[in-house]
C-alpha cells in the first residue's frame, strides 16, 4: 500500500459554465480523495482540479460574447470555483492553464522534450475538430466526416506545426498496458485503449501558429507558434507541486490516480503517457474512467444544451443531495440516467425516511429516557441481537474502503444503508419504547431499574452505530456526516474509531431533521 497517493478530476474546459455531467466526476473524486485523508492522512493525500483556459474553443466562446479570452477564462473559472465549493469539493490545488507557474512549467517540458529530439517540424493537412481541439484521422469520424464527440462537422486546415513522436512510444505504452492490468479501470476502456494501439499512430500535432491562433502558450524555441491546448493542460496535472517541490515528478507522481471521462480515454491513455515518456518522466499509476450523465436521453454536455446547474440542486434539496444521488445511482465506467423525480424519490426512501428517521428516532429516545445523557458503553458482546449490531458496524468501515478503492461507490453507500436497515431492524427485534412503557405501566414500587438498564444498553448501541455511520459517509456527504456528528456530541478526528470505544456518560444534542420529507405535488 502506498503511503502517498496524488489524485485528479480533469481539467475542465473553461469555455461555458459547470453542469451535472462536470459534477458526478469531481464529486467521485472528491468522494476518493477524502477516503484517502482517513486512511493516509491528509498531508499524503493531493487532489488537483482546475479550468483549461487556452485553445480556439475558448477563444471563440469569449468572442461570441464579446469579451476578451482571459477576461472570459477569469470569469469561468471563478464559477467553476463557486460550483465545486456549493458542492464541498475539498481540493488541494485549483490549476488555472493561465497561471504564470503553469505557463512556465509547460514551456520547461517543451523544451526538454525538444532538446531530447521527439518535437519536429513539418507542413500539414488534416480534419480538425475545433470542440475536441485536435484532429482526426477519416476512420475516427462518422460518415461525412462528422466528430463522433461532438456530432458537427469538422474542419480541413493545412498549415506547417510542430509534432510529438508518438508512434515511438506505442510499444512502449502498449506494453505498460498489458503488464499493469489495472492501469486502466474499469476493463472495458483498458481493453479499447489496447485496440487503439494495435496499429501504427500518427505523430501528434502540439502546436497552433500564431496567424490562426495567438491564444495559448508560446514556444519557447518559436514564438510564432503557441502549445495546443491538450498538450498544455496536461501538464496542470503535476505543473504547481512540480514547481513547489523538485522531488515530486519523481517520488509522488507515480502514486497518480487520474478521474476522467470516457470521451477523453484516447488523450490520457496514449497522448498523455507519450508526453511524459518524451519528456523523461515516470508514468503516473491509474487512470479511472467513469461514463456520462444522460438527462432526457441524450448525453449532458455543454454542445447539446441539455445542460442542468449543480448547484441549483443544491439550493433545492439541501447540502449533499446530488453528491448522494450520482454516486449511489451510477455505476463507475457506466452512463447514468439523471432526473429531478429520480432525485425525490431517494431523497425520500434513503434520505428521509431510513438515515433522518433513524437518526431522529434515536436521538428522541435519549433524550425522551435519560435527558440525551449516554448512561451505558456499547456492548460488543452481550446477548446475540447486540452481537449482531455490533459486527456489522464493526466490519462496516473496512466493507465500504473495499468498495471505494474498486470506485464501487454505489455499492459502497449500499453497504452503509444495509447498516442502517440493521439498526432499524434491532429498534424493531428490542423494542426500547415497550420495555420504557412496561416500566412506567407499573406502580413504583414494583419498578426495577433493569428494564431501564436494558433501555440503556440499547440506545448506548445505537448511537454508537450512528456515529460510525457519520465516520464512513463523510466522503460521500461531507455535511451530513457533520450535522450527524454534532448531534452526537462526537468531534470529527473521533469519528473513525472503531465501533465500541465510546464510553458512558457523554452527552447528545436533541435531534434536528437531516431531511424533511418532500411532498409530490398532487396531480
Amino acid at each position: 500500500m502506498s503511503e502517498r497517493i496524488h489524485i485528479t478530476s480533469s481539467i475542465i474546459y473553461s469555455n461555458a459554465a459547470p453542469h451535472v455531467g462536470h459534477a458526478l466526476e469531481v464529486i467521485a473524486t472528491d468522494a476518493f480523495a477524502r477516503w484517502q485523508r482517513r486512511k493516509l492522512g491528509a498531508a499524503n493525500v493531493t487532489y488537483v482540479t482546475g479550468t483549461d483556459e487556452h485553445g480556439d474553443k475558448n477563444r471563440r466562446a469569449a468572442l461570441a460574447v464579446g469579451l476578451a479570452p482571459k477576461q472570459f477564462a477569469d470569469q469561468i473559472s471563478a464559477e467553476f470555483r463557486k460550483a465545486w465549493a456549493g458542492l464541498n469539493i475539498k481540493y488541494d490545488s485549483f490549476v488555472r492553464t493561465t497561471d504564470d507557474e503553469h505557463q512556465r512549467f509547460v514551456q520547461r517540458m517543451l523544451t526538454r522534450t525538444y532538446e531530447s529530439g521527439d518535437i519536429y517540424f513539418k507542413n500539414y493537412e488534416g480534419l480538425y475538430c475545433v470542440g475536441c481541439e485536435r484532429f482526426y484521422t477519416e476512420k475516427e469520424l462518422l460518415e461525412g466526416s462528422v466528430c463522433p464527440v461532438h456530432s458537427r462537422p469538422v474542419e480541413l486546415i493545412s498549415e506547417g506545426n510542430y509534432f510529438l513522436r508518438l508512434d515511438k512510444y506505442r510499444d512502449r505504452i502498449r506494453q505498460h498496458i498489458e503488464r499493469n492490468p489495472d492501469f486502466i479501470r474499469p476493463d472495458r476502456y483498458r481493453n479499447e485503449a489496447l485496440n487503439m494501439l494495435t496499429d501504427s499512430l500518427d505523430d501528434l500535432c502540439i502546436t497552433r501558429p500564431k496567424s490562426r491562433l495567438d491564444w495559448g502558450i508560446e514556444l519557447p524555441f518559436d514564438s510564432k507558434y503557441v502549445t495546443w491546448v491538450w498538450y498544455d493542460a496536461f501538464w496542470a496535472y503535476m505543473s504547481h507541486q512540480a514547481s513547489q517541490d523538485p522531488a515530486f515528478s519523481e517520488k509522488a507522481w507515480p502514486t497518480t490516480q487520474h478521474f476522467l471521462g470516457k470521451d477523453i480515454l484516447k488523450t490520457h491513455a496514449i497522448y498523455w503517457p507519450a508526453m511524459l515518456m518524451a519528456a523523461g518522466l515516470p508514468l503516473f499509476h491509474r487512470l479511472n474512467v467513469h461514463g456520462w450523465v444522460n438527462y432526457g436521453g441524450a448525453r449532458m454536455s455543454k454542445s447539446s444544451g441539455n445542460v442542468a446547474d449543480p448547484v441549483s440542486y443544491e439550493r433545492a434539496f439541501g447540502p449533499d443531495v446530488l453528491r448522494y444521488f450520482l454516486l449511489r445511482e451510477a455505476v463507475y465506467g457506466l452512463d447514468v440516467d439523471f432526473s429531478e423525480e429520480r432525485i425525490i424519490e431517494r431523497y425520500n426512501a434513503d434520505l428521509a425516511n431510513d438515515l433522518g428517521n433513524l437518526t431522529s428516532r434515536v436521538l428522541s429516545m435519549a433524550a425522551r429516557y435519560f435527558n440525551g445523557k449516554v448512561q451505558a458503553a456499547p456492548a460488543i458482546g452481550g446477548g446475540a441481537l447486540d452481537r449482531s449490531l455490533a459486527e456489522v458496524f464493526i466490519a462496516l468501515p473496512a466493507r465500504v474502503g473495499e468498495m471505494v478503492e474498486a470506485l464501487a461507490f454505489n455499492r459502497a453507500l449500499e453497504a452503509i444503508w444495509q447498516a442502517l436497515d440493521a439498526s432499524n431492524k434491532y429498534v424493531v427485534a428490542t423494542s426500547p419504547f415497550s420495555l420504557v412503557n412496561e416500566q412506567q405501566r407499573l406502580p413504583v414500587v414494583m419498578r426495577t431499574a433493569a428494564k431501564l438498564d436494558r433501555v440503556a444498553q440499547i440506545l448506548a448501541n445505537l448511537l454508537e452505530g450512528l456515529r460510525v455511520v457519520a465516520g464512513v459517509l463523510e466522503p460521500f456527504m461531507p455535511v451530513t456526516s457533520g450535522r450527524m456528528l454534532e448531534m452526537l456530541a462526537v468531534a470529527p478526528e473521533a469519528a473513525a474509531l472503531p465501533f465500541g470505544d465510546f464510553k458512558a456518560g457523554y452527552q447528545v444534542k436533541p435531534p434536528v431533521a437531516l431531511f424533511p420529507r418532500i411532498e409530490k405535488p398532487k396531480v
